[in-house]
């Protein structure tokens, strides 16, 4: 599937079970436009599973370089064993799968082990955690744009993609960045289009290899830009990532998506969290086929309490559908309080453990329209976040 016009065939009836009733059709294997895939079914439950009710994504999928700078800030050194440490604290909480259903890792983490030996993919499978991957390698200049970006890693992704099957993942995330700048006309069109069409393309290799594919299309938060510019940008951005996920023939229940929320700039003043929730519902209603099972948001440097309240605002919405499950996949957002407690010290993991767990659980609540809207923290906002 991508690689030709002509390659693509269309399933056809006697391909099928469909009965001629007058009752509901039965339909068996249903391919539509999605292209014939052995992990199919798979995929779907796994998508599924995922955003079940109160629970949401921990992406601990941070880079070397980018867990380096968060163990600094404690005063920890960047070694193997410390990121181990961490990731540990984290996964080992008591009471985490309660709220927690899948796990973002790193390459490395992928095929770690806690320091008791236990290899953590084998640790979060024992608590119907699903473990998933970081498989995109980041970004590059764009040629003949104003600084914009795309996504390196689709050359070899296939056979990573099977090797990380393999090692017991079974999703994957690839982020695509885009910024908006009113004064240079960001994002360009070409943006747009060649970071749609790398999700796009991702999205179907990873398919084909049994992950289901997270579509990560993050718009910055950067910028002066007002919240209806930022409505405007996210539904075009989204109804070309839906567009290209069609002409790859993606089977979009067996897809999450990724975005971010609709909010004005970091520099400018922000709306209302029930403001903001429905600009963001609405944007969704308009782009996201009802086929996506769940869209799981990410936070995108709001305060740990703000992403909550956000969440938790739009899954009150009642005038607007909302086919979807709307849930989370948190990084910064579910991490910071928990990092700050245990400061590195084998005596702090319980601190950090509670840390982490409160926030685990108030973004579980907020899947189900449950939490305090008026909470506020301290901004995690990191300018021009790649």
């Amino acid at each position: 599937p991508g690689k030709g016009r002509n390659e693509f065939r269309y399933p056809s009836l006697d391909q099928h079970s469909i009965s001629t009733s007058t009752m509901a059709p039965t339909v068996t294997n249903p391919a539509g436009n999605s292209f014939a895939n052995k992990y199919a079914d798979e995929l779907v439950a796994t998508a599924r599973a995922i955003v079940a009710p109160g629970k949401g994504i921990l992406a601990a999928d941070e880079s070397t370089g980018t867990v380096g700078k968060r163990l600094s800030s404690i005063g920890v050194e960047n070694t193997e064993s410390a990121r181990r440490n961490l990731r540990e604290m984290l996964f080992t909480s008591e009471g985490i799968s309660e709220c927690i259903s899948g796990v973002i890792l790193f390459e490395e983490t992928l095929y770690q082990s806690a320091n008791d030996g236990t290899p953590f993919v084998q640790m979060l499978n024992s608590k119907n955690i699903i473990p998933g991957i970081k498989v995109d390698k980041g970004v590059i200049e764009l040629p003949g744009t104003d600084g914009e970006t795309e996504t390196q890693g689709i050359d070899d992704l296939g056979a990573r993609c099977a090797k990380y099957y393999e090692a017991g993942a079974r999703f994957a995330k690839w982020r695509a960045v885009l910024k908006i700048d009113q004064a240079t006309g960001c994002p360009s069109e070409l943006s747009i289009h060649q970071n749609a069409y790398g999700l796009a393309r991702y999205a179907c290799i990873c398919q084909q290899n049994g992950l289901v594919p997270i579509v990560e299309p993050e718009i910055l938060s950067d910028g002066s830009h007002d919240i209806a510019v930022c409505a405007a940008v996210t539904e075009k951005v989204l109804a070309a990532v839906y567009k290209a996920l069609a002409d790859h023939h993606v089977l979009l229940e067996g897809t999450l998506l990724k975005p971010n929320m609709v909010l004005a700039g970091a520099q400018a003043d922000q709306a209302d969290i029930r403001g903001a929730a429905f600009l963001t519902v609405r944007a969704l209603s308009r782009a996201v086929p009802p086929a996506v099972p769940g869209i799981v948001f990410l936070s995108g440097g709001q305060s740990e309490e703000t992403a909550t309240a956000h969440l938790t605002a739009m899954n009150q919405i009642e005038d607007i559908q909302r086919p979807w499950a709307l849930s989370f996949s948190f990084g910064r957002a579910l991490q910071a309080s928990a990092l700050k407690a245990w400061g590195g010290k084998a005596e702090n993991v319980k601190a950090g453990q509670d840390a982490f767990m409160v926030r685990a659980k108030a973004n579980g609540d907020a899947t189900r329209g449950v939490g305090d809207l008026t909470a506020a923290g301290e901004s995690l906002y990191v300018k021009d976040y790649k």
